[in-house]
C-alpha cells in the first residue's frame, strides 16, 4: 500500500484538529487516530511546522 502524502495545508488542518481534540481532554494517540495518522507522525509534524 503506497504512502499518503499530505500537503502543508492538510498537515496544518490536522494539527489544529489534534490541538482542539486535546483541549477537549483527548490523549495524543486518540486525537491522532481521529485524523487518521499515528502519534509519531503528529509529533514529527509539530516539530516540522512549529506547533
Amino acid at each position: 500500500m503506497p504512502k499518503k502524502r499530505y500537503t502543508p495545508e492538510e498537515i496544518i488542518t490536522h494539527l489544529r484538529t489534534v490541538e482542539i481534540e486535546q483541549t477537549k481532554g483527548a490523549k495524543l494517540e486518540e486525537a491522532a487516530r481521529k485524523v487518521g495518522v499515528t502519534s509519531q507522525t503528529i509529533s514529527h509534524w509539530k516539530a516540522e511546522f512549529g506547533f
